[in-house]
């Protein structure tokens, strides 16, 4: 965890129907990142991460985003899911730690602790409010991110990035605290390490192909 602090974490992924969502487009990205200077990478799903773990010595970030119709909770959801992600060479599990109905009957606090003791891996939790990072931080969770700040029913209405979450975070929580989301140019990296956060991740402004060019290409149609 120490080699992350104060450092770029790039998350490598790509939309399910993109041609860059394949093990060798996704560990090529990684690479590129690690080799420009990134501290680690965050990655989904365990074939990716596998092929990412070939490539790169860096820490990686895991997850497994799983839609379940009963529940709004996607990322790593379940412990059979954080126990793939970490037999794919992940060293850090990312899980959706908000307050939502989760699948299935495993709480939370179950889900870390099980994380902790039958994985030996140290947990990210995926939050949106500061109730929630509160929450989350008191099942155990070693890290805490706004990742889902903007994203889930209670915050739909803001926009990332969540600085203001950030700096609430940084100021209740006795965890290192985890800048993702929205992050879009190098000055909100540096803004956000401003602000206390422990690390800073940024996917779409540095990886995500797939809607950047859509975006500019919505404007040159336009």
């Amino acid at each position: 965890m120490d080699e992350l602090k104060g450092g770029l974490i790039v998350s490598c992924q790509a939309p399910v129907e993109s041609p860059l969502h394949s093990p060798v487009v996704i560990a090529a990205m990684a690479k590129a990142a690690i080799n420009q200077g990134a501290a680690g990478v965050r990655i989904d799903t365990p074939a990716h991460i596998e092929a990412v773990r070939a490539q790169v010595n860096a820490p990686i970030i895991g997850l497994w985003k799983q839609v379940f119709p009963e529940s709004e909770v996607y990322i790593t959801p379940q412990f059979v899911h954080a126990e793939a992600v970490a037999a794919a060479g992940a060293d850090i599990i990312a899980i959706d730690a908000t307050d939502r109905p989760r699948p299935g009957d495993e709480s939370l606090a179950r889900l870390i602790a099980r994380i902790h003791a039958e994985l030996g891996k140290p947990v990210m939790a995926d939050v949106d409010t500061l109730e929630n990072a509160i929450a989350a931080a008191g099942c155990g969770a070693d890290w805490v991110g706004t990742t889902l700040y903007g994203y889930t029913a209670a915050t739909r209405h803001l926009s990332p990035p969540g600085f203001d979450l950030l700096h609430q975070m940084g100021e209740k929580l006795a965890v290192p605290v985890i800048c993702e989301g929205g992050i879009s140019s190098p000055e909100q990296v540096r803004q956000a390490l401003d602000l206390g956060a422990y690390a800073v991740v940024v996917g779409t402004a540095i990886t995500g192909i797939d809607i950047l060019v859509n975006r500019y290409v919505q404007q040159v149609s336009g």
